[in-house]
């Protein structure tokens, strides 16, 4: 080896040397910018709950002052604005005085804020106690961003959960969140696919069904819920020389279990719910292992008759389910009026 090869192989190790080094310390400083932001946003929050407690007590001094509460606000705003800048308007100091009404009422010494004043903002909206405090604790476990926790308010999960559950279990999600410990934790109805752009009204195949679902999976994951993890799709399986297909193999890390999806575009039949049991039925003899719990079928419908779907499947069926899609947002206003009559 000569001079200059000796040189050559010296430079390209130094600079593979520089670049580590410049890797290390950038992910170095990301981090602590990341905790930075994270300890700024949270001290922001603690401060708005304090400056809420403040408002509060300082309105309930007399009904006089109460009286000109608005007016109060608003030069206590042209004060902090000139002082400290943006953050202070009129309506942020009503947020913040609504922030402490609201999280005071149930406040421990050993409570912690968690969430952005962002999600916050939309937290303090919510006026039933339990939901409120079933998405602040999604939010926290799942690590929701803003638009997330929009789009599950929005598309009711927390109404759609109930549905499944009786009273005492309902009262669990304000507690603990969604919990999955059996396969009906897992089962929402319906499911809400408005993510997929297909409009109510509008003909499609099952297989443009599915592949719009394959479009966008990961936001079918986050409707699927906790745990899931994507398999494949038109999953082929062969037993005495005939070839069949599964729509949508998933796993769920929580169950420990193969959740196998049919799509239908239609009504549920017997026949869709028999084809279901022989897919569940390979799947719990063929592909699980002895140390896995048994699959779950779902059938993804259209629309469904809960009588057919009863008498077809065993009493003590807990595999199979079949449960209806939606393409659009639903009203919370009738969901919310069919959790009140379960329950």
């Amino acid at each position: 080896m000569n001079n200059k090869d000796i040189i050559k192989k010296s430079t390209k190790k130094d600079i593979l040397q520089d670049d580590d080094l410049f890797n290390r310390i950038a992910k170095l400083i990301e981090e602590s910018k990341k905790k930075t932001y994270s300890f700024i946003n949270l001290s922001m929050v603690y401060t708005y709950f304090e400056i809420g407690k403040i408002i509060i007590e300082n309105e309930q001094e007399g009904k006089e002052r109460a009286k000109y509460g608005k007016q109060t606000l608003k030069k206590l705003s042209e004060k902090l604005t000139n002082k400290f800048g943006t953050g202070y308007s009129t309506d942020n100091l009503q947020n913040m005085r609504s922030f402490y009404s609201t999280y005071s009422k149930y406040e421990t010494p050993s409570r912690k804020f968690n969430l952005s004043w962002s999600h916050y903002l939309k937290l303090i909206r919510i006026k039933n106690t339990d939901e409120r405090s079933f998405y602040e604790i999604e939010c926290i476990n799942n690590n929701w961003s803003l638009k997330e926790l929009q789009r599950q308010f929005d598309t009711s999960l927390y109404e759609r959960l109930s549905l499944s559950k009786n009273k005492e279990e309902v009262k669990k999600l304000s507690e603990k969140g969604q919990v999955i410990e059996k396969p009906l934790d897992v089962i929402k109805d319906p499911y809400i696919l408005e993510f997929l752009g297909l409009p109510e009204k509008i003909v499609y195949s099952e297989t443009e069904l599915e592949s719009k679902i394959i479009d966008h999976l990961q936001n079918f994951l986050l409707e699927l819920g906790k745990g899931f993890f994507f398999v494949g799709r038109q999953v082929r399986f062969t037993f005495d020389e005939k070839h069949f297909r599964v729509d949508l193999v998933f796993y769920n890390r929580f169950l420990r279990c193969f959740v196998l999806i049919d799509l239908k575009i239609g009504e549920v039949n017997h026949q869709d719910l028999g084809q279901m049991q022989m897919y569940v039925n390979y799947y719990d003899r063929f592909v699980k292992t002895e140390d896995e719990n048994l699959t779950i079928g779902i059938i993804l419908c259209k629309e469904k008759n809960n009588t057919l779907v009863e008498i077809t499947l065993p009493k003590d069926n807990n595999q199979i389910f079949a449960t209806k899609y939606q393409t659009f947002l639903p009203s919370k206003e009738e969901l919310k009026a069919i959790l009140e009559e379960e329950i």
